[in-house]
């Protein structure tokens, strides 16, 4: 599908911002190929793209993601395969982890905003982001183990996002939760009960406070701090506060602060 991904483009008083709009309604935003094809893509483009200052991921259609799409797996299941063959289903089940590492990867800040469904791969793409916003109406599952699938590739990023008592609830019970719920478990920052897109354009604005360069160091050390010794990531933790202090944006954000003003990267 040629437009399974939408990608739209819009200025900030410094650089701008992307939606991402995952964009299958028939599906409810099911994640095929092409739609995963499409987001590695887009966050290969992004991880050098020095005006991008954040991006808006959502889905088309009243719902998020509805999950990963079976539909070129049908002739697959329940077949044993045969002795000695590369199984084609594990690069193909892995591109999706490849997928969610690159979105937890990119220096922007990634606002995920959550209408309808969030299920099973869908739930992972909300692990994956710095802010989530829920309508009411939302709702999130991860029901592979209820159809006799592993939620393989999601796991991890659940893990991160929730810790590990609240990752075995959903992942091993397939449980659904409304947005209050989510929000109870940590998965979800704010429930939006109203206009969704006033309150992306409120979060875009809170991000938008925060230096590009600072916030793109931070998320480096974020995502480090799970894999990293610790005295490690502090001596990293050290050097990049050196290098912010020396860099170009650290004298503007402490002017500005001295000044009572507004800094240059500040969208409001």
């Amino acid at each position: 599908m040629a437009d399974s991904l939408l990608i739209d483009r819009a200025p900030l008083a410094s650089g701008c911002v992307e939606t991402w709009t995952l964009n299958d309604p028939a599906s409810r935003n099911a994640l095929s190929e092409a739609m995963v094809d499409g987001l590695i893509a887009a966050c290969e483009r992004a991880a050098t793209d020095a005006d991008l200052r954040g991006v808006v991921l959502r889905g088309a259609g009243g719902h998020f993601c509805a999950g990963g799409s079976l539909g070129g797996f049908a002739k697959t299941i329940g077949q044993p395969l045969a002795a000695g063959d590369a199984d084609p289903l594990v690069p193909l089940n892995r591109r999706f982890g490849a997928l969610l590492q690159a979105l937890c990867a990119q220096p922007q800040w990634l606002i995920v905003a959550v209408e309808g469904a969030a299920m099973g791969g869908g739930f992972g793409l909300v692990c994956c982001g710095d802010h989530v916003l829920a309508h009411t109406s939302a709702q999130f599952a991860t029901p592979e183990v209820t159809l006799g699938i592993v939620p393989a590739q999601i796991a991890p990023f659940v893990v991160q996002r929730l810790g590990t008592a609240a990752a075995r609830r959903c992942l091993l019970t397939g449980e659904r939760w409304d947005a209050a719920a989510a929000q109870h478990f940590g998965l979800v920052d704010d429930v939006v009960d109203g206009d969704m897109d006033a309150a992306v354009q409120a979060a875009i604005a809170r991000h938008a406070a925060a230096a590009p360069q600072a916030v793109a160091a931070t998320k480096r050390l974020l995502l480090a701090q799970t894999d990293r010794p610790l005295p490690a990531l502090l001596d990293d933790a050290a050097i990049a506060f050196a290098q912010a202090l020396r860099g170009p944006e650290a004298p503007l954000g402490l002017a500005a602060f001295a000044a009572r003003k507004a800094p240059p990267w500040n969208a409001i």
